[in-house]
């Protein structure tokens, strides 16, 4: 299967300079003019994550830098749930410059939450610093996605609307006190190893991009959020036909919209699913999968079938489409799509007068970062039980009895797995280790 990079090149707009010369950068900065890039490692094309420090002298972290959310936060030496204790955790005894804050906080992802409390102590990110930043200290955390996730906690970069009351995220920060030049951050999102993943503060490296680079107005300062004209496949409209909002979101790795329209673009796509789930299907079909053209800004920009599918096996693979946006609120609009870091370079500037956000008011039902079915390594283990399976089905199925049991398996593991808006936690924590179980009594019976 070819990279998303190799699709995007067939059609002439993968910039031909990293071709010839692939940008290897690890945190480039340039203290002159307040810019820093910093790099990002890539886990299963799903997430981005890189490493920050917090207070004096540094504790490392690795964190989700994620436009999709607003606050920071991190485990704290307090937290002692499974999620916690397998993610490196902060100390605030062994910080000279923490200050507690004692107030109790919640929040609330779409696969998973933490509970903990407010503090303030000093950031870096590469050679940026920020004193006295207020971040999160999780004290307990939900078990499933936030367990199992490579990296150890979020840093949220949307606009101050989704921020806890009374604080300021980072970037916020990192502009007001002109510890960076320009109020610019960007990313550069690549599947291929080779061309490292980085984020930038303060500015824009442009090797990593060819032309001019189209600006977006953003329609409110809460998500970073744009309108879109319209969303076809081989010349049909599939989705935004009057006209809609998307929010471009880089801590999910699905494109996500209105259920009854992603179901049947699904449908349209992959009208022979595995198991009768309409998003796995054979890999030997994607080069007969459709490119999706998405116009915002009166631009058509090209999402080829590399971009929006997702390799689990040598067989099967799994179309990153996904309901759910119609439990969002408050966004000014019926119909809502998340792009997701499925579009490799993505650059955002901050040309909105923001808002504060009101007192008790949610901004959606789920936050970004892991909303709503990001892939995780238990996710993945699934999908190899899946293969394993369906590659034994001649010789299972001559125990006729317990291959009856298997699809009884499989048919409550789709059953929960469509459950929204909650990722794989629960087929994961109810039904994997029966799953396994099952499939070693087959096999050994």
């Amino acid at each position: 299967m070819k990279t998303m990079q190799e699709a995007i090149r067939e059609k002439q707009l993968l910039e031909d300079f990293l071709d010839e010369q692939p940008h290897s950068l690890s945190q480039d900065s340039d203290p002159d003019k307040k810019f820093s890039s910093h790099q990002l490692k890539n886990f299963q094309n799903a997430v981005y994550f890189g490493t920050i420090t917090i207070g004096t002298p540094p504790q490392e972290f690795q964190v989700n830098f994620d436009t999709g959310s607003s606050d920071l936060w991190v485990p704290s030496v307090d937290c002692q749930s499974p999620s916690c204790s397998k993610h490196k955790r902060f100390n605030p005894q062994k910080s000279t410059t923490f200050q507690p804050l004692n107030q109790k906080i919640e929040l609330v992802y779409g696969s998973g939450s933490m509970k903990g409390v407010l503090g303030s102590d000093t950031i870096q990110i590469g050679n940026l610093v920020i004193v006295n930043q207020i971040f999160g200290l999780s004290q307990n955390q939900s078990s499933g996605v936030l367990e199992q996730v490579p990296y150890d906690g979020i840093l949220g970069l949307a606009y101050p609307s989704l921020a806890i009351q009374g604080t300021t995220p980072v970037f916020d920060n990192l502009k007001n006190r002109e510890v960076i030049s320009e109020p610019v951050f960007a990313f550069y999102l690549s599947s291929r190893p080779e061309n490292i993943s980085t984020v930038m503060f303060g500015g824009v490296d442009h090797t990593y991009h060819k032309g001019k680079l189209q600006w977006i107005p953003v329609t409110q300062a809460r998500f970073w959020q744009v309108a879109m004209s319209s969303m076809t496949m081989n010349g049909n409209v599939v989705g935004c036909s009057q006209g809609c909002q998307a929010v471009v979101d880089t801590g999910t790795s699905l494109l996500v919209g209105p259920t009854h329209l992603v179901t049947d673009i699904l449908k349209l796509m992959n009208p022979n699913p595995i198991l009768n789930d309409e998003q796995m299907l054979s890999c030997d079909a994607i080069n007969s999968l459709p490119t999706l053209l998405l116009t915002i800004n009166g631009i058509v920009y090209p999402v080829p079938p590399d971009y929006y599918i997702q390799r689990f096996s040598e067989r099967i693979c799994f179309i990153s489409f996904q309901g759910g946006t119609e439990i969002l609120k408050n966004l000014g609009t019926s119909e809502t799509w998340i792009l997701a870091n499925m579009i490799d370079r993505f650059l955002q500037k901050n040309v909105v007068e923001t808002g504060e956000r009101q007192p008790k008011e949610l901004p959606s039902v789920c936050r970004s970062a892991i909303c709503p079915r990001v892939l995780v390594p238990g996710s993945f283990e699934v999908m190899q039980d899946y293969d394993w399976l369906e590659g034994n089905e001649s010789r299972l199925a001559t125990k006729a009895d317990k291959w009856g049991r298997v699809n009884s398996c499989l048919a409550q593991f789709r059953i929960s797995a469509s459950r929204k808006p909650f990722s794989y936690i629960l087929p994961k924590s109810k039904y994997q280790n029966a799953f396994r179980k099952l499939a070693r009594l087959v096999a050994g019976g």
